[in-house]
C-alpha cells in the first residue's frame, strides 16, 4: 500500500476531529496486516481525561471491524495544527499492543517514517504477562 494514501486517510480524519477546547485536530490511519485502513480523529470532551486520541479512535475501529485482522503494519498522523505529529505516550502504548511496526508523520519535507521501536523503546507488551 502506498503511504501517500495512508496519509491520505490521516488528513481526512483530521477534518472530522471535535475540538473545541484545544483547538487541537488531529488524524490518524492504520493500516491492517490484511491491507485495511482505519481512519480516527479526536474527540474531546469537557471532562479532558474523558477525550479521546485520534491514533486509540483508529485502534478500537480496527478491532471492532475485524477480529482477524488487527496487526498494524503502521500508522499515519497529521494534524494541521502541528507538523510534524507524533503519538502521545498513551497512544504508543496503545498502538503497541496491537504489534504496530511504523509511525508515519508528515513535515515540511514530506513523509517521515520511523521504525515503533524508536517511538516507545523496551516497551511493555502482551508476552510479558
Amino acid at each position: 500500500m502506498d503511504l501517500e494514501t495512508v496519509m491520505e486517510a490521516a488528513r481526512e480524519a483530521s477534518g472530522r476531529a471535535y475540538a473545541p477546547y484545544s483547538n487541537f485536530h488531529v488524524g490518524a490511519a492504520i493500516l491492517t496486516g490484511g491491507g485495511m485502513i482505519h481512519p480516527g480523529s479526536n474527540v474531546e470532551n469537557a471532562s479532558y481525561g474523558l477525550s479521546i486520541c485520534a491514533e486509540r479512535n483508529a485502534a478500537t475501529t480496527m478491532a471492532f471491524a475485524d477480529p482477524e485482522d488487527r496487526e498494524i503494519e503502521l500508522v499515519a498522523v497529521f494534524s494541521p495544527d502541528a507538523s510534524p505529529c507524533f503519538p502521545c505516550g498513551a497512544c504508543r502504548q496503545f498502538l503497541r499492543e496491537f504489534g504496530c511496526k511504523e509511525v508515519v508523520v508528515e513535515d515540511g519535507s514530506g513523509l517521515r517514517r520511523y521504525p515503533f521501536e524508536e517511538m516507545l523503546p523496551n516497551s511493555f507488551g502482551p508476552e510479558h504477562l
